[in-house]
C-alpha cells in the first residue's frame, strides 16, 4: 500500500457485523481498490443511534463518547450506512453542542465521517474497473443519507462504471420504505402498510435487483418481496460496486 494512502477506519454497523458481514467485505475490497489502507478498529459498537431516536440522549451519549475516543485517531472514518454515518456526522454535534470538552471532539470526528459511496465518489474520486453484472436494477434512496448526508448521485455515478448494468426508474424512490429503525417495532401496522406499497412500485419497475445504501431498508423491503413472491433480489449498492453482486442476495444466505 502507498505509504501517502489516508488511513480509514472502516465503522461496520451492528446490522451489517450481525445480518450480512459480506457488505463489510465489499467496503474494504472497494476502499482498497480506490487506494486506502483500511483499519477495521477492535472495540466499535453500536453508533447509539436506537437509543438517540428512542429519546434516551443519556445512554446515547455514553455510547458517542466511547466511539468518538476510538475512532478519532483515524484520518478518516467511513461508513456503509447512511443512517450511521449520519449518527456521527449530524448528531454527535448536536448531542455534546454545549459540552466544552466532548463538543470540539465530536464536530472534529464529524468533519471526518462519511457515508462510503460519498467517500469513494467525492473524497477518492474513484470508480470500479472491470466490474460487469447483466441486470436491471431499481435504486431506493434511503431517509437518512438522502436527507441529512445528500447521498443520491453518488452512488449512482458509481453504479454508473458496472458494464451491463442498468439502473431503472422506481417510483418514490425517496420515499421512505417504513423500517425507521425503532419504527417499525412502535408502529408496525404502519410499517407494514409502507413497505407493502413500497414492494408494489418495485415489481413495476420489472427490474432484477434492489439497491440501497442502508442495510436496515434493505432487509425490511427484501422481506416483503420475498413474502409476496417477487423475483427481485436486494443488494447493497457497496456489494455490487465491489464486484461482488454475483453472490447470495440479502435474505438468501443459508
Amino acid at each position: 500500500m502507498d505509504q501517502a494512502a489516508p488511513r480509514v477506519a472502516l465503522f461496520a454497523t451492528c446490522l451489517v457485523d450481525l445480518i450480512r458481514p459480506r457488505i463489510g467485505f465489499a467496503a474494504v475490497a472497494a476502499l482498497e481498490a480506490a487506494g486506502c489502507a483500511v483499519i477495521v478498529p477492535d472495540g466499535q459498537t453500536c453508533c447509539g443511534q436506537p437509543a438517540l431516536n428512542s429519546g434516551d440522549r443519556d445512554n446515547a451519549a455514553a455510547i458517542a463518547k466511547r466511539m468518538i475516543a476510538l475512532l478519532e485517531p483515524y484520518e478518516h472514518i467511513v461508513v456503509p450506512s447512511g443512517s450511521c454515518a449520519g449518527t456521527i456526522r449530524c448528531h454527535y454535534p448536536e448531542l455534546f453542542e454545549h459540552d466544552a470538552e466532548w463538543g470540539p471532539r465530536a464536530d472534529a470526528l464529524a468533519a471526518r465521517t462519511f457515508e462510503i459511496m460519498a467517500y469513494l465518489d467525492e473524497v477518492r474520486g474513484w470508480r470500479p474497473e472491470g466490474v460487469t453484472l447483466d441486470a436491471t436494477a431499481a435504486y431506493h434512496d434511503s431517509c437518512s443519507g438522502l436527507r441529512e448526508l445528500g447521498i443520491k448521485r453518488q452512488p449512482r455515478r458509481l453504479l454508473g462504471a458496472i458494464d451491463g448494468l442498468a439502473l431503472t426508474p422506481l417510483a418514490g424512490e425517496e420515499t421512505c420504505c417504513g423500517f425507521g429503525g425503532t419504527f417499525c417495532v412502535k408502529y408496525p401496522a404502519i410499517s407494514n402498510a409502507i413497505v407493502e406499497e413500497k414492494a408494489q412500485a418495485i415489481e413495476a419497475t420489472g427490474a432484477d435487483l434492489l439497491l440501497a445504501g442502508d442495510l436496515g431498508c434493505l432487509m425490511n423491503m427484501a422481506g416483503k418481496l420475498n413474502r409476496r413472491g417477487a423475483p427481485v433480489r436486494a443488494f447493497h449498492a457497496i456489494e455490487l460496486i465491489a464486484g461482488m453482486g454475483d453472490g447470495p442476495a440479502i435474505g438468501e444466505e443459508r
